[in-house]
């Protein structure tokens, strides 16, 4: 079982949904605190409906996104700062029940964690990812 990551910093709406369904992906997380976009695309109402049209499906678990602190630190290039705030936005109890949805979503089916990043190490996802691979024993597949 592989949980997947991807970015759309770099990528249209279509490239990103033919990369998802190339890998097999079922479900979407979108682990961004807040879900709109400058991106066309992108925002919650308008990417849920065009991945449902797709037959993927869509979550917005808006507690595993960054903090706005943290978003301004990966902004800045900070992401050693960026991703002590979010450990530390990790320990909320709002968090962590979004975690264990996740979890189980990714039990369930063949799941992809989205945010904007192109690169998956310099973003938060990165470390949701690796907190359902602890829970799950999955590898991670960067798209």
């Amino acid at each position: 079982m592989k949980l997947a990551t991807i970015g759309y910093e770099r990528e249209t709406q279509g490239v990103v949904i033919d990369r998802l369904k190339a890998a097999g992906v079922e479900v979407v997380v979108d682990v961004r605190a807040v879900a709109s976009s400058r991106r066309a695309g992108f925002s919650k109402t308008l990417l849920a409906a065009s991945l449902n049209a797709a037959g993927i499906g869509y979550v917005h678990l808006r507690e595993l996104g960054t903090p706005k602190p943290g978003r301004i630190a990966a902004r800045k290039g900070h992401i050693a700062e960026m991703t002590e705030i979010f450990e530390g936005h990790m320990a909320e109890p709002k968090a962590q029940l979004e975690l264990a949805k996740a979890i189980e979503i990714a039990r369930e089916k063949k799941t992809a964690l989205l945010c904007y990043e192109a690169e998956a190490a310099g973003c938060h996802r990165n470390i949701v990812a690796h907190r359902i691979v602890d829970a799950l024993g999955c590898e991670i597949e960067n798209l």
